[in-house]
């Protein structure tokens, strides 16, 4: 008879909504095992059947990703994609108190025209295009800004960063 509960008692009482406060600081392990998640997948090996042009974009988004993240970026996500446009968003990260949609442009070698070419005025409008749709995301007067990130194959693999190549033609909002 003492497990059922008394007429007056209610299950708030029986239930509490508080949330218990776990006093555990996990933020000195959180370096070291996302260092340990990098290197391993830097290390796995392609299991997938693909295009040779497709496993030369991937491998120069992985470098990109990992050289951006050597430079003090955060990223929030990778080859973002929408169900309200056609389009993709190869990085997308925070510089600081910035928002940055970046464009990754590979290349085997360094030919006439620079990787970062490749990203014509129709390119800018669907990356415009995706990026305020990801935009609805994050809170109102965040700045954002477009970087183009261009990877060259050679060895050693060269990479340059273009910060804030091109200007939205819509403000902040």
């Amino acid at each position: 008879m003492g497990l059922l509960p008394k007429r007056n008692c209610t299950w708030r009482n029986l239930y509490p909504t508080q949330p218990v406060p776990v006093i555990l600081n996990p933020m000195p392990l959180v370096r070291p095992i996302l260092r340990i998640l990098d290197l391993l997948t830097s290390w796995l090996p392609s299991i997938r059947h693909e295009a040779e042009h497709l496993k030369i974009g991937r491998r120069g988004e992985e470098a990109a990703y990992f050289y951006l993240r050597r430079h003090g970026y955060t990223i929030l996500a990778r080859n973002w994609r929408s169900s309200g446009r056609r389009g993709e968003l190869d990085l997308v990260g925070w510089e600081r108190d910035i928002l940055c949609f970046i464009e990754v442009k590979t290349r085997t070698d360094r030919s006439i025209v620079p990787a970062e070419l490749a990203v014509d005025s129709e390119k800018r409008k669907e990356l415009i295009g995706m990026s305020h749709l990801f935009r609805k995301r994050v809170p109102s007067g965040t700045s954002c800004r477009f970087d183009i990130v261009s990877v060259y194959l050679s060895d050693p693999i060269e990479i340059e960063l273009h910060k804030n190549a091109f200007e939205s033609p819509f403000p902040n909002r």
